[in-house]
């Protein structure tokens, strides 16, 4: 196995034409339909950092910012943004462009977390050699996050344990609910 690999090795880029088959019943393109393209770019581009087998283990930040429309190409850039011992971030981000009006928009930014498999079981990775700014700030952001998730899960474990259940819970007072107890 070669012990690191650039950033740039891997980079992967998915184009794919958004065709009516892919709309949903407002005329836009599903979410799901992106979420499965940005899946399989992820996994090209970890596969190809890993040189294995790799799955999707987590996806965040998936907010669609603008929708995608029948007609538009959609250019789905990932890159490996950091490395653990088996896990690697990749990042995605997602243009779309209409070529008959001229516009270009990021539509999301998302990532997603793949482990690579040997036989079923995770696999060390390759480093990740950092070349620019770009590579050493997100590798750093994803750091970042790590931390902040493993923190947002905490303070949620909290919150569940201190929430009671009972009809006098102030924080339901101005909610859309109605407590009925049997």
């Amino acid at each position: 196995m070669v012990d690191f690999r650039q950033v740039n090795y891997s980079r992967t880029t998915l184009t794919e034409l958004m065709v009516p088959a892919y709309a949903n019943f407002g005329g836009k393109i599903h979410g799901g339909i992106l979420l499965s393209l940005m899946d399989k770019v992820a996994y090209a581009c970890a596969s190809k950092h890993a040189g294995n087998y790799c799955v999707t283990v987590a996806v965040e930040n998936v907010d669609f910012l603008q929708p995608v429309e029948v007609g538009e190409m959609v250019s789905m850039y990932a890159s490996v943004n950091y490395v653990g011992t088996s896990s690697m971030v990749i990042g995605i981000k997602v243009i779309a462009e209409n070529f008959k009006v001229g516009t270009v928009k990021h539509t999301n930014t998302s990532y997603f977390t793949m482990v690579a498999k040997e036989n079923g079981v995770p696999t060390k990775v390759p480093g990740l050699i950092l070349e620019t700014k770009e590579d050493i700030k997100r590798f750093l952001e994803a750091i970042k996050r790590k931390e902040l998730k493993s923190s947002y899960k905490s303070e949620l474990q909290k919150a569940r344990i201190a929430l009671l259940v009972d009809s006098e819970n102030t924080l339901l007072k101005n909610e859309r609910c109605r407590i009925e107890l049997s």
